[in-house]
């Protein structure tokens, strides 16, 4: 990946470190929620995600927001956000800074 690409990946990355989950006080990065920043050739951004259950409250407000958050970055084009069960998400997904957050260590 190019460094311009790797800049707007780390930018992406950091505005989606504001979204939380409405249940859990940690945001949706450092939980694991986000499985992939795909940056294209024309700034064109795909990020695959996932929920902490499928039938989660936030289903519909997440993506969602996690698309606004991508497309505010500058240099972004279009946003496509893709979610997916699979693999399921679990605990062991979260980073070291969520677990102590939450008491897991």
């Amino acid at each position: 990946m190019s460094l311009e690409k790797l800049a707007i990946q780390e930018k992406i990355i950091e505005s989606l470190k504001t979204v939380y989950d409405p249940e859990i006080p940690v945001n949706i990065y450092e939980l694991g929620l986000i499985y992939e920043v795909n940056v294209k050739d024309n700034f064109d951004v795909h990020v695959l995600m996932t929920l902490t259950a499928p039938a989660c409250p936030a289903a519909e407000l997440l993506p969602a927001e996690v698309e606004a958050k991508t497309k505010a970055v500058a240099e972004v084009n279009e946003v496509e956000v893709e979610l997916t069960f699979d693999p399921p998400w679990d605990k062991e997904m979260m980073s070291e800074e969520a677990l102590l957050e939450l008491g897991f260590m």
